[in-house]
C-alpha cells in the first residue's frame, strides 16, 4: 500500500531532487521484497537472518555518507532521511534498529579512527560481512557520559579494561564494539573518557543476551569486560577525548532516530485509514463518523509538523547554518517532538484498530510496543529537554 495522499506526502523540491525520489523507490522495493514479508515471523523469532545485512549492503543501503575507498556512497542528509523513513515502512523497529547499529558504531571510527583501523574494520561493515555496534550505556546510567566507570588503564602497549555496559543493540552478533572508557581514572568527568575499538573475540569479553518489551529482533546485549587487554592502536581519537566524539555521534543518532520516528508514524496512519475505510459500525465505514476523521486529523498534524522540523533541521545540519548552540536544542526539541507525535499515533492506531489493533502481526500493535525504547534510546525525554534548555540559556 501507497502512504495516503496527505500533507504527508509533500516533497519540498528545495529538499529533494529526483536522484533522491529514484533512491526513495529503490528503499521502498527493498523494504517491500526483503523486510515487510518477515517482519511478524522475525518479531516472533527475536532474530533475523544474518544475510540480511549482505542484501542491504548489496542494495547500496549501508554505506551511505562514507567514502567511496571503503565501499561507501558519498551523498546529502536527505538521502539518509530518506533511508530512515522508508525503511519504517515495514514496522520493524526491531529489525532496523539492528541492521543499522553500523550507523552508531562506525562514525566515531570514521571521524576519528587512524588510517589503518578505517582500511580494516569499514569495508566490512559497510559490505554487510561485519557488524558494527556502540557501547555507551552502562548499568549505572546513560545518558551521563561524563560519569561512565569502565576503565581502561595503560599498560604498555594495550589498555586493561574492566566494566560492563547494558542495552547495546546489535550487543551478541557484531564483530567491532566502539566503546566509551575511561582512560584517566584521576579525571571523573568529561575529560577523562576515550574511545576503544573492541572486537569481538578479545579474551575476557563476554555478552548476556536481554529480554525486552519491543524490538524483539534486535539483538540486545549487556556486555562484561574483565581484564580485556586492547592494543593501544585501537584507540579511536585522542586519549582523554573521546567526550566530544560522543556527543558528536548523539546529535546524528538522534535526527536518524527523528526520521524513523516520522516514517513510523506515517505507517500508523496508513494503517488506520485503511481500516476506518473497511470497518462498518451500524451500517456505516468507520471514516465516515466524525470522531474517527478527527483522530486522523490529529495524526496528521503531528505527522506534518514533524516532517517540517526535521527537514528544517536536516538543512541546517548540512549546511552548517545557525547558532550551533541552538541548533543542539532544536535537534534535542525535535527528538522529544517525534516520540511524542509517534507515541500519539500508535496510540490513535491501535484505538481506530479496536480488537484488531491488539492482536500481534499487525503494526500498529508492534509499534505500540516500541514507542518507549524510542523515546528512551538516544537521550531520553528528560535528558533532551534538560539539553535544550542549558543550550537556550533557560
Amino acid at each position: 500500500m501507497d502512504f495516503p495522499n496527505t500533507l504527508t506526502a509533500y516533497r519540498n523540491p528545495n529538499y529533494y531532487t529526483p536522484e533522491h525520489e529514484q533512491f526513495r523507490e529503490s528503499v521502498r522495493a527493498f523494504v517491500a521484497r526483503e523486510m515487510a514479508p518477515y517482519a511478524n515471523e522475525w518479531d516472533e523469532a527475536e532474530t533475523f537472518p544474518r544475510e540480511l545485512y549482505r542484501k542491504a549492503a548489496q542494495a547500496g543501503l549501508l554505506g551511505l555518507g562514507y567514502p567511496e575507498e571503503y565501499g561507501g556512497t558519498p551523498c546529502d542528509i536527505f538521502y539518509k532521511l530518506i533511508l530512515a523513513e522508508e525503511m519504517a515502512r515495514s514496522g520493524a523497529g526491531g529489525v532496523n534498529a539492528s541492521l543499522k547499529s553500523h550507523t552508531i558504531g562506525s562514525p566515531p571510527i570514521l571521524a576519528a579512527g587512524s588510517a589503518e583501523m578505517k582500511r580494516r574494520v569499514l569495508p566490512a561493515v559497510l559490505a554487510g560481512e561485519k557488524i558494527s555496534a556502540l557501547a555507551i550505556t552502562e548499568p549505572s546510567g546513560g545518558s551521563d557520559v561524563a560519569s561512565l566507570k569502565t576503565t581502561a588503564l595503560r599498560d604498555g602497549d594495550h589498555y586493561v579494561v574492566n566494566g560492563s555496559k547494558i542495552f547495546i543493540t546489535s550487543g551478541m552478533r557484531a564483530d567491532y564494539y566502539t566503546v566509551a572508557v575511561r582512560t584517566n581514572p584521576e579525571d571523573r568527568g568529561a575529560g577523562g573518557v576515550s574511545l576503544l575499538l573492541i572486537e569481538r573475540d578479545t579474551p575476557g569479553f563476554t555478552r548476556t543476551p536481554l529480554k525486552k518489551m519491543g524490538w524483539w529482533a534486535s539483538d540486545t546485549a549487556q556486555l562484561h569486560f574483565d581484564n580485556c587487554r586492547v592494543p593501544v592502536s585501537n584507540l579511536i581519537g585522542e586519549e582523554n577525548r573521546g567526550f566530544r566524539i560522543v556527543m558528536r555521534n548523539f546529535n546524528s543518532e538522534r535526527i536518524g532516530m527523528a526520521a524513523g520516528a516520522y516514517g513510523l508514524q506515517q505507517v500508523c496512519l496508513e494503517d488506520a485509514l485503511s481500516w476506518a475505510r473497511e470497518r462498518k459500525t451500524f451500517g456505516l465505514p468507520l471514516v465516515e463518523r466524525q470522531v474517527i476523521r478527527h483522530k486522523l486529523v490529529d495524526m496528521s498534524i503531528r505527522i506534518d509538523t514533524t516532517r517540517t522540523m526535521l527537514e528544517d533541521l536536516a538543512w541546517r545540519v548540512e549546511h552548517e547554518a545557525g547558532d550551533p548552540k541552538t541548533l543542539v536544542a532544536q535537534l534535542s526539541m525535535l527528538k522529544v517532538h517525534a516520540m511524542q507525535s509517534l507515541q500519539f499515533c500508535a496510540d490513535t492506531a491501535v484505538q481506530i484498530l479496536g480488537g484488531m489493533g491488539f492482536m500481534r502481526g499487525t503494526r500498529p500493535e508492534r509499534i505500540y510496543r516500541e514507542v518507549k525504547v524510542n523515546m528512551i534510546g538516544g537521550g531520553s525525554e528528560e535528558i533532551m529537554k534538560d539539553l535544550a534548555a542549558k543550550q537556550l540559556g533557560y
